[in-house]
């Protein structure tokens, strides 16, 4: 087990190390694709491992679900990553010293998320959110514009603003096990203090959890605490939108799922779920809403990030085994369908030299293939059939109906808005008259195609395996 667990820490942290001490760009594009390759292998062969509890250390089957994800998005996503930067270079967007160190903290960031999910502190989990974010700050200021540089900024300012008053939370925890647990490690592993949470000062709980969903519903990207994820997506490289709507923010929700599953366990604590319901179902139809308004591509399924994080947390807010794993599964389908979207989306908008939306027409003619896969992807995260989505929705949606049908209404009134959003975004984008200009683009497909692929098997047929293996982390939830 260890071995495993080194491999998946360790692989992006020593590769990251290695890539900032090479000078040329074209090897470390191809030793990132090697070191995210290695790391998803790591990440697969956890499948095989029994459960474990250590110190500095947990594996059970809801992070087991949150690393192979996060292995599989990255290796995916480092492929892309490697002929859309290239891309950059040559059309002059980019320097060959801005992405010096480029591969480098995409390695740090991935092993820094990595160390969160596997962490059994609750102190090193933030310190590897803590760590990614601040490596993604840097990346997404890469082009080092006017606009970059403010989103950048931005990030980082909100970015810490959450991390410091969920590091808060974590010291209130922390309080609240030293009572039963003593001073030391113990009050600070997680498997500990769920088994005492029972006797936990409850308003010290209280307290903590407020500051904890705050700081890192930040991070979920949760309305009213977004403002900085659209400007992030829009001005950062894309491969970066694609890691922050694909990982990392399923990343920071699995660190408050933690918590929650502790608060809960208190009888004398408040219950969670209403809170994240509330958060989750106003970030819904908020963002759904904001679709109609957006110019910019990349803004525009950012907002559609928030739209599907905000249903997800509904779905863990409202709980039950059945929730759960209908949340775990559209965790998954929005993952690979939104990082597709990005990666689709980034080739697009190299091909037609600009964002915005008004400005890319006629995509059907001028690029058959990406208008193909772009169509799929908008799709599928619309939540219509054959896709994986339409599943995960129809298990949220029918299991709310048959629980609280008066938030069902809300929350199929909020799938409806953005569906009819996106549709309406996507008829303008593939056809009418094809828009000038229509770059040449050595696009990635095989990336792109892939998460195509994964999302419509999933819709069509969930093997009894992966079905088992979602149950059980869905009962670990609670």
């Amino acid at each position: 087990m260890n071995e495993a667990v080194y491999a998946v820490v360790g692989i992006p942290f020593l590769s990251a190390i290695l890539l900032a001490l090479s000078p040329s760009y074209r090897l470390t594009a191809l030793g990132n694709v090697l070191a995210s390759g290695l790391t998803f292998a790591a990440g697969l062969s956890f499948l095989a491992l029994p459960p474990v509890t250590e110190t500095y250390v947990i594996l059970d089957d809801l992070n087991k679900f949150f690393i192979i994800l996060n292995t599989l998005v990255g290796f995916t996503t480092s492929l892309f990553s490697r002929s859309y930067i290239r891309h950059e270079i040559e059309t002059g967007h980019l320097t060959p010293l801005f992405v010096r160190f480029y591969h480098a903290m995409f390695q740090g960031m991935m092993g820094a998320m990595n160390l969160a999910l596997l962490a059994n502190n609750i102190g090193l989990m933030w310190v590897g959110l803590e760590f990614a974010t601040l490596m993604t700050v840097i990346m997404v200021g890469i082009y080092r514009t006017p606009a970059a540089l403010e989103a950048a900024w931005k990030y980082f300012i909100l970015g810490i603003v959450g991390i410091s008053l969920a590091f808060f939370g974590t010291i209130l925890v922390y309080l609240a096990g030293q009572s039963v647990l003593g001073e030391g490690e113990a009050a600070m592993t997680w498997s500990e203090l769920l088994k005492i949470a029972p006797q936990l000062d409850a308003p010290l709980l209280n307290i903590a959890f407020i500051f904890l969903l705050v700081g890192y519903g930040t991070k979920v990207g949760l309305a009213p605490l977004h403002a900085w994820l659209p400007d992030a997506h829009a001005e950062g490289p894309t491969p970066i939108s694609a890691v922050l709507s694909g990982l990392l923010l399923n990343v920071a929700l699995f660190a408050l799922l933690r918590f929650k599953m502790l608060i809960a366990a208190n009888p004398h604590a408040l219950e969670p779920g209403p809170i994240l319901i509330t958060m989750g179902l106003v970030s819904l139809i908020f963002a759904a809403f904001m679709l109609y308004q957006r110019q910019d591509i990349k803004r525009l399924f950012a907002y559609s990030s928030i739209e599907h994080m905000g249903l997800i947390t509904f779905a863990f807010g409202l709980g039950g085994p059945l929730l759960n794993f209908a949340a775990l599964l559209h965790m998954v389908m929005h993952s690979l369908t939104k990082s597709a979207i990005f990666f689709a989306v980034g080739h697009v908008t190299q091909a037609k030299g600009t964002q915005e939306l008004s400005a890319i027409r006629g995509l059907s003619v001028s690029n058959p293939v990406l208008s193909v896969a772009l169509a799929a992807g908008v799709i599928a995260i619309s939540g219509l059939p054959p896709f994986g989505a339409f599943m995960s929705e129809f298990l949220i949606l029918t299991s709310t109906f048959a629980r609280e049908p008066l938030l069902a209404l809300a929350v199929a009134f909020g799938l409806l808005v953005a569906l009819g959003a996106l549709l309406m975004r996507l008829q303008d984008i593939l056809f009418g008259e094809p828009t000038t200009p229509n770059h040449p683009v050595s696009a990635a497909s095989a990336p792109i195609f892939v998460h195509l692929s994964l999302i419509l098997i999933a819709g069509l047929f969930l093997p009894p395996a992966v079905v088992v293996w979602f149950k059980r982390a869905a009962e670990t939830l609670g």
